[in-house]
C-alpha cells in the first residue's frame, strides 16, 4: 500500500468521509454514528438477534460499493454468540442501538474473510445454494487465491485484501426467547424440536390456501433435518431415521410446487425419493402429474400405472388424470396441425 506503513494508509484512506467524532473500538476499528438510535442499548446476551442492512464500501476515492443489502430487499440477520464467519460484524453490532446508522472503518485483518462471506450472502439472495461450486481447502484463505468465487469484484478483493467500510443500519434487536431462530442458527436439539411445529404450521397454511407460505415452512423443516443428516454416515440407522422424517415433508413441498406450476422441481424431488423408496405411491402419483403437465405422456402413464398397482384405490384418480392428459394432448395436436397449415399457406 504505497510507501507508508499499512496502518498509516488505513488511517488516512483517500476521501473517506469519517468525521472528527470518530470512536476507536479497539485495534483497527473506528466508528462514526450518522443517525442516533432511540432505543436503549441491548446487553447483547448470547442468542440476541440483530436484523440490519449493510452497505460495504471500498476505501477508494469513489467509495465504491461492493454490496448493499437494501438493494436486494432482504436484510441481514446475525445472532450473537453463534460465531459468524466475519467476527468483526458481531463486534461492531454490539456497539449499536435499534434505529442507529453508523459507519465502521475496519482494518484489513478484520475483513480478510469478507469476499467468501459476501459470496455466500449473494448466492443466498439469488436463491442459490451458497455451497455450490466451492471446493474443500484445508490451508486457509491463502489457498483460495487461485480459485474464483464467481464474482470478479470479490476475486479482486480476495487477491488484494484491503480495509473496508461497513455502513450498518440496525432495523431490529430481539432478545433471546422472543423469536424463532432460523435453521442455521439452531442447535441440533432446537432443530428437532422445531420440525413438528413447522410441519404443523405448513399444514395449516396449506389448508388456508396459502401455498407459497406453506412451501416455505416445509422447506425450513427439511433444512433443519438435512443439516442434521449431513452429520451422519449415509445409510446408517440415524441417517435413515432422519430421511424417513424428511420424505413426508418433501412430498408436501412437492404438492405445493405442483400447485405453483413448478413441475421440474417436482420431478427432481420425487425422483430423489423414488431412487431410495421405489414403492412410494405418493411420489409416483405426484411425479406422474408433473410428467403430464410437461407433456411427458409415456412417463406419466408409467408412473400412474405403477401407483395404481401399489394402491388400487387410486384407480379413479388416475383415470381422471389420464383422461385430462388425453384431452390436453388432443388439443395440442389440433393446435399444432392448425399452426402447420398456416405455415404452409
Amino acid at each position: 500500500m504505497g510507501g507508508g506503513s499499512a496502518r498509516d494508509d488505513v488511517m488516512t484512506p483517500p476521501k473517506v468521509k469519517m468525521a472528527t467524532d470518530v470512536v476507536v473500538l479497539g485495534d483497527g476499528i473506528r466508528k462514526r454514528v450518522t443517525t442516533v438510535g432511540k432505543e436503549p442499548i441491548s446487553e447483547f446476551r448470547n442468542g440476541t438477534k440483530a436484523t440490519f442492512h449493510y452497505c460495504t464500501v471500498l476505501c477508494d476515492e469513489k467509495r465504491t460499493v461492493v454490496d448493499d443489502s437494501s438493494e436486494r430487499g432482504k436484510p441481514m440477520e446475525l445472532i450473537i454468540g453463534k460465531k459468524f464467519k466475519l467476527p468483526v460484524w458481531e463486534k461492531i453490532i454490539q456497539t449499536m442501538r435499534e434505529g442507529e446508522v453508523a459507519e465502521f472503518l475496519c482494518d484489513t485483518p478484520h475483513v480478510v474473510e469478507y469476499p467468501q462471506v459476501s459470496r455466500s450472502l449473494r448466492r443466498i439472495a439469488e436463491g442459490q445454494d451458497p455451497r455450490d461450486g466451492q471446493r474443500h481447502c484445508c490451508g486457509g484463505i491463502a489457498q483460495l487465491h487461485d480459485h474464483s468465487l464467481g464474482y470478479t469484484d470479490l476475486d479482486d478483493l480476495q487477491k488484494d485484501p484491503q480495509p473496508l467500510i461497513f455502513i450498518i443500519t440496525i432495523l431490529q434487536i430481539q432478545e433471546p426467547g422472543t423469536y424463532r431462530q432460523d435453521a442455521w442458527a439452531m442447535s441440533d436439539e432446537e432443530k428437532l424440536d422445531a420440525v413438528p411445529l413447522l410441519h404443523q404450521e405448513g399444514n395449516q397454511l396449506y389448508k388456508e390456501g396459502k401455498v407459497a407460505e406453506a412451501a416455505a415452512k416445509y422447506y425450513e423443516a427439511i433444512a433443519c433435518l438435512k443439516s442434521l443428516q449431513m452429520k451422519e454416515q449415509p445409510g446408517s440407522p440415524d441417517w435413515i431415521d432422519l430421511d424417513l422424517k424428511i420424505t413426508p415433508l418433501l412430498l408436501n413441498f412437492c404438492q405445493c410446487k405442483l400447485l405453483q406450476g413448478e413441475y421440474y422441481q417436482v420431478l427432481e424431488h420425487c425422483s430423489s425419493i423414488l431412487n431410495k423408496y421405489s414403492d412410494n405411491v405418493k411420489a409416483l402419483f405426484k411425479r406422474g402429474r408433473a410428467h403430464a403437465a410437461v407433456w411427458n405422456a409415456s412417463e406419466a402413464e408409467e408412473d400412474f400405472s405403477r401407483a395404481v398397482s401399489l394402491d388400487p384405490s387410486l384407480a379413479p384418480l388416475v383415470a381422471k388424470e389420464l383422461k385430462q392428459l388425453g384431452e390436453r394432448l388432443h388439443e395440442k395436436e389440433c393446435e399444432d396441425k392448425a399452426r402447420f397449415r398456416d405455415i404452409f399457406k
